[in-house]
């Protein structure tokens, strides 16, 4: 067997390069850069005592960053 005939026979083209997860992926890559170059004004967060001053969209990843936390926290806390 030649290397032309092994390398198109091999696992990584039998699904083809382009299938829905990678498209999906795709769009939610485009969507988050759109969101963030759309949200770069500052903005004022306040934190119990002190003020802070960050770009919108660090503000919003902080929001869901603590969101998914608590959410796996109390999911695993009901597998217990």
């Amino acid at each position: 067997m030649s290397p032309r005939e092994t390398s198109s026979a091999g696992p990584a083209r039998a699904g083809g390069v382009v299938t829905p997860g990678r498209i999906t992926m795709a769009a939610v890559a485009v969507l988050t850069l759109v969101l963030i170059f759309e949200n770069t004004r500052q903005v004022r967060v306040r934190l119990l005592i002190p003020e802070v001053s960050m770009p919108l969209y660090l503000a919003l990843l902080a929001t869901t960053l603590l969101g998914a936390l608590c959410g796996f926290y109390l999911a695993a806390r009901r597998r217990k």
